[in-house]
């Protein structure tokens, strides 16, 4: 048996889980969030806890179980606590800005870059921090690598957007003659 699927998840207080035919449905203090699940996978609500079954035991059902399993748990604490990336912008005159509902990234580039995030997640800019925020930890993951992605740090001198907290492994450069 999968070693993750098996692992019942527990409810917090305040969060409610749903699951009708292919659907489940989270609900919490932060939010709803709903997913379509696999028609062989099975989700069983007890009083405070959510197990994941399978109907059958091949391959592709035991990698779905834990995947499924997974996704359940972190819709779970999703609801109930959130999830947060943050990204450093280096470099000089690198820079992130809040207009409205935009940022506006100034990364080196001849033109600007502009980034309006899905209306599910929240972005704030301090200094040469950007932090997201929201209950879907995939979207959460997804807005911070689509930013990472508008200039990923070089090796040489570690300029770019980086997580916090990121070891940029360093290259030494041309030798002076």
């Amino acid at each position: 048996m999968s070693r993750i699927g098996k692992l019942p998840i527990t409810i917090p207080n305040g969060v409610t889980v749903a699951s009708e035919k292919d659907i489940v449905t989270v609900k919490g203090p932060k939010g709803e969030l709903k997913r379509k699940i696999h028609s062989t996978i099975k989700v069983v609500i007890e009083q405070d806890r959510v197990i994941v079954n399978r109907s059958f035991d091949d391959k592709e059902q035991r990698a779905l179980h834990g995947l499924y399993r997974a996704l359940i748990n972190n819709m779970v604490s999703g609801v109930s606590e959130g999830f947060k990336k943050s990204l450093e912008i280096v470099g000089v005159g690198y820079k992130a800005e809040m207009k409205s509902d935009r940022i506006i990234f100034n990364l080196g580039y001849s033109h600007p870059i502009v980034l309006i995030p899905p209306k599910e997640i929240s972005v704030t800019v301090t200094g040469q921090i950007v932090e997201i925020s929201g209950i879907d930890k995939e979207l959460v993951g997804h807005v911070a690598a689509k930013i990472r992605s508008f200039r990923p740090p070089e090796p040489y001198k570690g300029k770019g957007i980086k997580y916090v907290g990121e070891y940029i492994k360093r290259k030494a450069g041309k030798a002076a003659v």
